[in-house]
């Protein structure tokens, strides 16, 4: 028996292992899967992402070249030029007219200005040449120089108007005003007019504006001398109803004389015809008798 339990292990022994299907079977499905997986991509696979990719690319490119031009484009309105202020060199000296322009977008940069005729008011208080108040309005059609607009903008900026023309209008105004007595403002004023004109164009040109017009809307003058005006309007008035009165005068005393003499003459030609005639005295008396 010793003997038989003894072969019987050592039979034992020597047989194979019997083998884990349960967990041969769990790793060859493992990599079944993985190989599933990992598994290189057919021809449908690579074609249906090509076929998403290409148009969305397209429409991309599209629509940045669009959105490109469209920023790039610029419309100068009428009656409007524009300069363009490049970021990497600066204002350009060349103006654009009306209709589309190009700019680089984010690198050229358009600055409108109005080139039409604008009008401008100013009034100011002076002195004349004999030491009058006078209240001087005038009105100013300006427009800015058309060749010199880069120069406008660096010196004065688009609002160049409110910072050059009030005070230059002013200066203009009491330098010429200065030059005339209060009354060869009022009998002169076309002549101040065209003073103020030539004056004030030569003094904005340095400042690249242009004038087109000037012209003296009102002038008003000081109390003292309105009320010495008027109390000289009256003396002449006065003094004119005087004369007129002396002429009437004279005019009706040479009218009487005329009379008396008239009726003298008269009276000797009846003495005459009497003296000469004495029947003439009684052809007198019977007319009368007849009107009667």
């Amino acid at each position: 028996l010793r003997l038989f339990e003894l072969r019987s292990f050592s039979f034992s022994m020597c047989k194979p292992p019997v083998p884990d299907f349960q967990r041969l079977f769990s790793q060859a499905w493992t990599a079944f899967r993985k190989n599933i997986n990992h598994q290189p991509p057919s021809y449908e696979t690579h074609r249906k992402p090509s076929t998403i990719l290409g148009p969305t690319i397209a429409a991309f490119v599209l629509g940045g070249t669009a959105y490109t031009f469209y920023n790039s484009m610029y419309f100068v309105p009428g009656g409007h030029r524009a300069v363009k202020f490049n970021a990497l060199f600066g204002l350009r000296e060349r103006s654009y007219g009306e209709g589309a322009h190009i700019a680089i977008p984010y690198i050229e940069t358009p600055i409108f200005f109005d080139i039409r005729a604008k009008p401008t008011e100013v009034v100011t208080s002076t002195g004349s040449r004999d030491l009058q108040i006078i209240n001087v309005s005038v009105r100013v059609l300006y427009r800015p120089n058309i060749g010199k607009l880069t120069q406008l903008y660096r010196q004065l900026g688009q609002r160049y108007a409110e910072t050059a023309l009030p005070s230059v209008i002013n200066e203009v105004i009491k330098s010429v005003v200065a030059q005339y007595n209060a009354s060869e403002l009022l009998t002169r004023r076309p002549e101040v007019s065209k003073q103020i004109a030539l004056a004030l164009t030569q003094r904005s040109a340095a400042f690249y504006i242009d004038i087109s017009d000037v012209a003296i809307t009102n002038m008003t003058f000081g109390k003292e001398y309105t009320a010495a005006v008027e109390s000289k309007q009256i003396a002449q008035q006065m003094a004119e109803r005087a004369k007129f009165q002396v002429d009437q005068a004279i005019q009706e005393k040479k009218s009487m004389i005329l009379l008396a003499e008239g009726e003298a003459q008269s009276a000797k030609m009846i003495g005459d015809a009497i003296k000469s005639q004495p029947g003439f005295l009684e052809m007198r008396r019977v007319e009368a008798a007849r009107v009667i």
